[in-house]
Formats: C-alpha cells, sequence, structure tokens
C-alpha cells in the first residue's frame, strides 16, 4: 500500500511541474490506473510503475493539445466581423468631395479639361493624346500641370 501512495505522489509531482493543476493530477492518474485495469485483462504488465507513469505523461500530453485546439477554436469565436466599408460620414464626404471635384472640372477651359481627363481617366499617354487630339507632348504636359494645379487649389479652397 505504502507504495502505491508513493507513486501517487510522484506522479502528482510529475505532472504538476509539468504544469498540471491538483486536480487534473488526480484525473489523470486516475485515468491512468483504469487504462492499466484494462491493458492487464489481456496483456501481462512487468513493470507496472513504468505503464503507469509513461500513460499519465501521454494523457496529460493528449490534455494539453486538446486545451491548445480548444482555445484557437474559442479565439475564433471571440472575433468580431469588421465591416470593410466606409462608414457612412466617410461616404458622405466622399460624395462632397467628388461633387466639389466636377465643379472644379466644369470650371476649366475645355482642351485643360479633356487632356486632363484623358489622362487620368481614360488612361491615355501622353504621346496617345498628342496624337488624339493633333498637339505636342509639351503642350499635353502643359494642360495636366495646368488643370492639376487649378484642381488641387479648388479643392484645398474647399477643405477651408
Amino acid at each position: 500500500m505504502q507504495e502505491i501512495v508513493s507513486l501517487f505522489g510522484k506522479m502528482r509531482r510529475l505532472l504538476m511541474s509539468r504544469g498540471r493543476t491538483a486536480d487534473d493530477a488526480e484525473d489523470l492518474m486516475q485515468e491512468a490506473f483504469l487504462r492499466l485495469q484494462v491493458y492487464s485483462r489481456d496483456h501481462a504488465v512487468q513493470h507496472t510503475e513504468a505503464f503507469v507513469v509513461r500513460t499519465v505523461l501521454n494523457l496529460s500530453a493528449e490534455m494539453g493539445r486538446r486545451s491548445r485546439r480548444f482555445q484557437s477554436s474559442d479565439a475564433t469565436e471571440t472575433l468580431v466581423a469588421v465591416d470593410p466599408a466606409p462608414l457612412p460620414d466617410e461616404v458622405l464626404a466622399g460624395q462632397q468631395r467628388l461633387l466639389r471635384l466636377k465643379a472644379g472640372l466644369q470650371q476649366l477651359n475645355p482642351r485643360p479639361r479633356q487632356v486632363f481627363l484623358l489622362n487620368r481617366v481614360e488612361g491615355y499617354s501622353y504621346v496617345q493624346i498628342a496624337e488624339r487630339l493633333g498637339i505636342s507632348v509639351s503642350m499635353v504636359e502643359k494642360h495636366i500641370a495646368r488643370a492639376s494645379f487649378f484642381l488641387a487649389d479648388w479643392m484645398a479652397r474647399y477643405r477651408e
């Protein structure tokens, strides 16, 4: 009987040194002895202490794996879904900026507006715009610069 009490004490200390609580250690030791009983019905166990210690360590490792799996699945359950859509006030501010930009575009002379839109909206290169409109690349650069400076100033006045 003293040997069993000593074995229980060794296993409890071993499990607690590996981070198990006293209650977990008791549960694991009980399960290990239950498995010893079931196994010994059909097999001869030569080293009972070694069998029980190895079983309790395996059960402890399995408990740790289950705990980590539960924690990781539990973490996903507590995640909050974030709507990537902008907030309503951001949408409104963006719509107002767009209306302001459209108003600024209407204030531009027709040729700089056309060149600017061909480049920035339609994606034409300076060379393509020059060929399409029959003007020099230098003139395209000047129209884009004028339109860009005007619109930047126009939008800056809106922010004030």
